[in-house]
């Protein structure tokens, strides 16, 4: 497995796999052709479909040194064989074609290519939960211990800062107020819900302070803001706003916390490397699943479970949203997007403290369920994965277009 440094990608919204990935390979493409005479970019499969509304062909030309020069062209009805996320750079000069390059948004803001060129190196000997639960149990050390032996302690600056960057988004999203970008028109509501959440008393205060915190993420990350991929942009608001409210509710310290943002990395690394978290490949149980699971087991750390305990929130965090499809209403990162963060955070919670009162043993293994998820990411048809062609992407278009022509 690679760094869960992959795992916390810092950036703008809204989306890793169509905006982050995208201008990352656009910035790498420019510096070898900054100067072309032309420069052609042409977008496949979801990015092409949900292109638009993500912001992928604005998120291109922003790095180009001549936007002028490049050229986007969409092509929905055709996806390129590794991943539904292709691109296809090509530079001209003298009206003749002097390279090309395809590369693969694959989550999270990570690209692939045939000749490895984003290929960080293998830095776990593991790459299964059994394996490093195993590890674990015979050393007689927790999950933090074995990240710290493989990524060594220089890791330690690079959580902090992830860290900060999720207290500011949370922060953020709890003042501003207003109109999300788009065609939408949907209103931001995590500050409304964090005034009615400090307001409340008993059992609804922290549920409220939850949902709160991962709207205010969402919302930062919908309307472009900086925010923290974990494990992606459109699953960002999960991680954070559990971390928030074991900070602020539960009054744990800082260091605890990155404690247990280094469980959620691994949590979610083994997804990345034996699954998949992008919502075009395998629907948004990829992405929110991946997401859930990874605040359970941090959450259930942070609280003093035993790996066992871990591995068993994390588990019940991904199984309870397998099939859970990626329909984006017209490709925003908008609905069902952010209230479902909201929602996914407090089944995080649930699962952690469920997981705690156990003794870790259960029937189904966490690799598992990542397997499962893969084999039913790969069973959904396309229109649920990213595509907006289907789901509650197609409903809610009818009442758009409907409310349209009233107006």
């Amino acid at each position: 497995m690679k760094s869960i440094r992959e795992i916390y990608n810092i950036g703008y919204g809204p989306s890793s796999s169509h905006t982050m990935g995208p201008s990352r390979a656009a910035k790498f493409f420019n510096e070898k052709h900054g100067e072309a005479e032309r420069v052609r970019v042409t977008l496949y499969g979801s990015l092409a479909l949900t292109g638009k509304g993500h912001g992928t062909d604005a998120a291109i030309l922003k790095v180009m040194t001549h936007p002028e020069r490049t050229e986007i062209v969409w092509q929905p009805d055709v996806t390129l064989p590794k991943h539904p996320n292709g691109m296809l750079f090509e530079a001209f000069d003298g009206g003749k074609l002097v390279d090309s390059w395809t590369v693969y948004s694959i989550g999270g803001g990570a690209l692939w290519d045939e000749i490895g060129t984003f290929d960080g190196g293998e830095v776990y000997p593991h790459t299964t939960m059994a394996e490093v639960m195993n590890w674990c149990i015979e050393e007689g050390c927790t999950f933090v211990d074995y990240v710290e032996k493989y990524e060594g302690k220089s890791l330690y600056p690079y959580l902090e800062e992830v860290w900060q960057r999720m207290q500011e988004s949370v922060e953020r999203g709890l003042t501003t107020e207003g109109v999300l970008p788009g065609a939408l028109k949907l209103a931001r509501k995590a500050s409304s819900y964090n005034i009615k959440a400090m307001q409340s008393v008993g059992s609804s205060r922290p549920m409220g302070m939850l949902f709160a915190a991962a709207l205010a993420v969402s919302e930062e990350n919908a309307g472009g803001g900086c925010v923290v991929t974990a494990p992606t942009c459109g699953a960002s608001g999960v991680v954070p706003a559990v971390m928030y409210f074991m900070k602020h509710d539960q009054k744990m310290p800082d260091y605890r916390i990155i404690r247990g943002l280094m469980t959620a990395g691994l949590i979610g690394n083994i997804v990345k490397s034996n699954g998949s978290i992008s919502g075009a490949e395998v629907g948004c149980q990829g992405e929110l699943g991946t997401a859930c699971a990874m605040a359970a087991g941090a959450a259930t750390q942070i609280w003093g479970g035993t790996p066992r305990q871990i591995e068993y929130a994390a588990e019940m965090g991904f199984e309870h949203n397998l099939g859970l499809t990626c329909d984006p209403v017209l490709g925003y990162v908008q609905i069902p997007c952010i209230e479902r963060n909201a929602f996914v955070a407090q089944k995080a919670r649930e699962a952690a403290l469920y997981a705690l009162y156990s003794d870790g043993q259960h029937m189904v293994s966490f690799d598992e369920v990542v397997k499962t998820m893969v084999e039913t990411g790969l069973d959904m048809q396309a229109k649920y994965r990213e595509t907006s062609l289907g789901g509650l992407a197609s409903v809610c278009l009818k009442k758009l277009n409907s409310r349209n022509k009233k107006d």
